[in-house]
């Protein structure tokens, strides 16, 4: 084995089109990031699938459980630069591994906090507010991390789709907290389904920590040639913001990326709401799954349309604005749907084409700042990640306050589409896959 490596060190040249990776390391990686994306979003999706439960049980009022709902998105904005920058420097395994453990450990003990917030008596919500903002800020180097990762150990033709799979964890993760939560809620309550999601993602972090870590560090990197771990990793280039803020690609990608989410989010809190509260005779096991069933082959089918389109001889740029423009349409015209109809099947299908199509956001504005910045991928995704999830804490408090008022889900649905026409429009006009930096 050692032979090999030290073979494979002095015959690779490390460039831009090589893969610092190997196969076996790809196919570890690939695994391991895939299932802490799974596990990243089934404690994210924790909360949203046992509120209604928790909320009846405490007597939080629409108001109350969406400020919960949204604050978890108040930290998410906080470390995405952040996360983005140390993983650019120092390499996103730490910064992920670290991360982690705060996460998992927050979801675990998660019914302990919300018990010991009775004991602070009005203060109890701001309390449980408090701890959703720190399990925000752990979570919100997850991506930027991630694409970091994929940016430093492989080859630009290889980057895209790669991390576009990755993304497809997060449907994996809330089928896991839709089938396992749902059942656990059923059966054992809602502090059994915090404890053993919670234990699932501090599994993870072991297996991290103390197996992909582990073989990662027995690589033997060839020193007789420059490499793009050495460029990137301890002495990166500060990253050029002035040059990315001037063009109107650069922003396009972002507000793009901000209103997809939006509607991502919003749905994302407050589905198990909605069906809970129009279909109450619904399985929570089938409306918090089948949803979700969708986005991993829509995510794969993205993959295969852009490989395609790249064989037919299209531009990335125009190939990123089409498949883009599938997801912003496809959503809208679902949400039109879901604004008229009183019928469980349909509401059903128009949930599962709303997320399903964000597989297809994920092969194009998502994977976008390894287009515009290959370089300082970490660091612009999470601006990108920043100003996307300000809308999502927005529209997810906003979304509660509306039906506090309103009592309308028509007008949440119309409100999410009149954001994600605006997005398609400005990234349609100004969207672009030319390299920045």
């Amino acid at each position: 084995m050692m032979e090999e490596k030290l073979k494979y060190s002095f015959l690779r040249d490390l460039n831009d089109g090589q893969s610092i990776w190997t196969r076996n390391e790809k196919r570890t990686w690939f695994l391991t990031l895939l299932t802490g994306t799974c596990m990243l979003y089934s404690t994210r999706t924790t909360m949203p699938l046992l509120v209604p439960a928790v909320a009846a049980e405490r007597k939080w009022s629409k108001t109350d459980s969406g400020t919960v709902l949204s604050s978890f998105f108040w930290g998410y904005t906080l470390t995405q630069v952040l996360g983005g920058y140390l993983s650019d420097k120092f390499g996103g395994q730490k910064v992920i591994l670290l991360a982690a453990i705060g996460w998992s450990l927050i979801t675990f003990w998660m019914p302990n906090i919300i018990t010991s917030s009775t004991l602070f008596a009005s203060y109890s919500i701001p309390f449980i507010v408090t701890v959703r903002i720190i399990n925000g800020a752990c979570q919100g180097v997850h991506f930027p991390s991630m694409i970091s990762i994929t940016s430093q150990n492989l080859s630009s033709c290889e980057r895209a789709s790669f991390f576009s799979i990755l993304t497809s964890g997060s449907a994996l993760g809330t089928l896991l907290t839709g089938i396992v939560g749902s059942f656990l809620l059923d059966y054992f309550g809602w502090p059994t389904a915090f404890r053993v999601i919670g234990f699932l993602g501090l599994s993870w972090t072991l297996f991290l920590r103390y197996y992909t870590m582990a073989s990662d560090r027995s690589r033997i990197i060839n020193i007789s040639l420059p490499s793009r771990m050495y460029t990137k990793l301890g002495t990166p280039e500060t990253v050029p913001w002035l040059r990315l803020f001037e063009r109107s690609s650069f922003w396009a990608c972002v507000l793009a990326h901000a209103c997809e989410m939006n509607c991502f989010f919003v749905l994302l809190s407050w589905l198990p709401t909605y069906f809970h509260e129009n279909f109450p005779q619904a399985k929570g096991w089938v409306v918090n799954m089948i949803p979700w069933l969708a986005l991993p082959p829509v995510t794969f089918m993205g993959k295969l349309l852009t490989e395609h389109l790249l064989a037919k001889q299209w531009t990335l740029t125009r190939i990123r604005k089409l498949v883009q423009s599938l997801c912003f349409l496809g959503q809208n015209c679902a949400l039109f749907v879901m604004c008229r109809t009183q019928e469980f099947n349909m509401a059903l299908t128009c949930m599962s084409i709303i997320i399903g199509l964000s597989g297809l956001h994920n092969n194009a504005v998502t994977v976008n700042p390894q287009d515009l910045a290959p370089s300082h991928s970490g660091s612009v995704f999470g601006l990108m990640n920043t100003v996307g999830a300000i809308p999502g804490f927005l529209g997810v408090y906003l979304a509660g306050h509306i039906l506090e008022l309103t009592q309308s889900w028509s007008a949440v649905f119309s409100t999410a589409a009149a954001i994600n026409t605006f997005g398609w429009l400005i990234f349609t006009v100004f969207g672009s896959a030319e390299t920045i930096v």
